[in-house]
This record gives structure tokens, sequence and C-alpha cells, in this order.
């Protein structure tokens, strides 16, 4: 069988040799069914400019726009976001140079407080296992003192603080457009939300020759209030809609939107989070980066409006329940436990 990696790629097929054994494969084929595409899609396009046109019934249509894709979607993609090409071509440009390190060095780096992560070490079989490679940085890890990264990532700390400051300015007024929505204060979600809570992610999906259905991240959920994302042109992106999985068609000019867990309990269900994953690519790697707005673990999360189909829950109680999940079952339950 071919070999699945590249120089620079984690030794995925060493490491999780028994996952990839031919009954593995077998049982992989007999699912494929299941992660059949129907079709591709596009998700709703709005553009945000409406927001700061000056014109008011502009500006209520964007807002009505956006909660309606959150309701029937839980994604949507947005343009005129304020958000810098070149920045984004130069954070794209850092990710590409840090993925192509040597593994090894990826794995002993201190850079980023040692966020690396590769492959899915609770993985049991293909169904859990996500084909892919990640810095997930806490926001508070960017601001640390120079002497804490090597100096050929200190260039990629400077873009990668750029781009935080930008996705957070940019979630905030998502996440205040969707409050006011639903009736709520705009600003309900700032105190709680800060650099100290929220994540970015650099993620990398190595080619995969010889598993087209390997899952590059497994089907899942996000446990935040809402996540954006920047990706490259060559997509695997792929989301529920309507009890059936469809293709994201990549959009250059737009960054993509998904409602999280958090917002969901949070609207009592009135925004959808959604089932997403991503496929791999037998050719080529793709590349992406994404925004998780996050509370403090003390905040509490409760419906908005009542009668509530959530109990209470601290956001660090949702993450443990979720780890707990996984560890012993190899999958997320998530809100679920929450239900009244």
């Amino acid at each position: 069988m071919a070999s699945m990696q590249g120089p620079c790629d984690p030794p995925f097929q060493e490491r999780y040799s028994s996952l990839f054994s031919a009954a593995t494969t077998i049982q992989l084929s007999l699912k494929s069914d299941e992660n059949r595409v129907i079709e591709q899609c596009e998700l709703p396009l709005i553009d945000l400019w409406r927001l700061e046109c000056g014109d008011e019934e502009g500006r209520k249509a964007c807002i009505a726009e956006i909660g309606k894709a959150s309701s029937e979607w839980g994604f949507f993609q947005v343009v005129n976001h304020g958000i810098n090409t070149q920045l984004l071509q130069a954070i794209k440009q850092e990710q590409r140079r840090l993925f192509h390190s040597p593994f090894e060095k990826k794995v002993k780096s201190k850079v980023f407080n040692e966020s690396y992560r590769w492959g899915n070490p609770t993985a049991t079989s293909l169904d859990q296992f996500s084909w892919s490679e990640a810095f997930h940085v806490p926001l508070s890890k960017l601001g640390e003192d120079d002497s804490c990264f090597e100096e050929e990532f200190k260039t990629l700390r400077v873009v990668m603080q750029k781009v935080a400051e930008a996705m957070s300015e940019l979630a905030r007024i998502l996440a205040g457009v969707l409050a006011e929505n639903l009736g709520c204060p705009a600003t309900c979600f700032v105190e709680n939300c800060s650099e100290s809570t929220c994540f970015l992610r650099l993620n990398r999906y190595p080619p995969c020759p010889s598993y087209p259905e390997t899952f590059g991240l497994m089907p899942h959920t996000d446990s935040d209030f809402l996540t954006i994302l920047h990706q490259d042109q060559v997509g695997g992106l792929q989301l529920m809609k309507d009890s059936k999985w469809v293709s994201v068609k990549p959009n250059p000019d737009a960054l993509i939107v998904n409602i999280g867990d958090l917002f969901q309990a949070w609207s009592n269900d009135v925004y959808k989070s959604v089932e997403h994953k991503v496929m791999t690519n037998g050719k080529v790697e793709r590349y992406s980066i994404a925004y998780f707005l996050c509370p403090s673990y003390e905040s509490i999360i409760g419906s908005c409006m009542e009668p509530s189909r959530y109990k209470k829950f601290t956001f660090k109680e949702f993450r443990r329940q979720v780890q707990e999940d996984v560890k012993r079952t190899g999958y997320k339950v998530g809100l679920t436990r929450f239900l009244i």
C-alpha cells in the first residue's frame, strides 16, 4: 500500500497502525454510504457592510439574514468583514512554514505552550480518527514574552496576534448581532469572552491517498459560542443539512461563521449548532485557521428565554462532560446531556 506521509507529515500510519488494518478498512468502506455527500452547497452569503453603512433598513435586513442563517443552517459566510486580505495571506504563508517543520521539532517545540496536536490518541476505530495536525493556541499565550518562542516562530506569533485581534473584533460584532436579533443587549457576551478565554487554531490536513473515506476532522459540533473560519480553496468541509451531508463550496472572498453549542443553549435552540466534518483529499494538503469565541470556565450558560430547554451549566462543566464522554465512548455527546 502506498505511503500516506510526506517528508514532514506526522507518522499517522505508524502511530495508528491498528486502526488501518484490513478489517478496519473494510469496516470503514461499509460506512462510506453514511458519509456520502448528496450535493454541494453555497452557504448563505451576508455582506456585513450593511451593518455600518448608515442605512437603518439595510442594517435591520442584515441582522435578520444572520439570524435566519443561524437558525436554518447554523452556518453562513460573510464578506466585507473588515479583515485585511494581505493579513490572511500572511498567516497562510507562516502556517505553511510552521507545519512543514520536521515532526520531531513540532512535537518538542515549546512554541505556543506546547499546543501541537496530531491524530487522535483516544481513537479506537477509524470513524473516531482525524487525519490532521493542529496548533490549538490560547490567545493569552500570544502575548507572552518573546523569550518563550524560538526565533524562527516570532514572526508567526506577530501575525497570529494581528489575526486574533481582527477575528476577536468580528466575533464580538457577530455575537452582538445574534443577541440583538433575539431582543437582548448586544454587549451581553463581551464581559465573559476575552483574550484570556478564546482560542486560535491552525489546521493542516495532509494528503491521504490510500483512504479516501478517512476523516480529516471527525463529525462534531463546536463547544463554543461561535467559530470564524478562514480556509483555502481545496475544499473538504461538509455539514449536516436536512439529515444529509452537503459539501461546502469554498469562497475565496468570504469567511465562514458557524454557531457553537453554547449559543444554541443560550438561544434556547433558536440558533443551531450543526454537526460538521472535514474529509481528506487524496492529492493535496488543506489549510485552515479557526477562531473560537469562548467564555471563562466559570461562566454560567443559561437560556435567554423561558421556558428553558436546558439546565444552567458552567463552561467548565460542559467541557468536563464532553471530555468524559469522549474518553468513555469515543464520541462527544454535547448539549443533550444538559436537557431538562
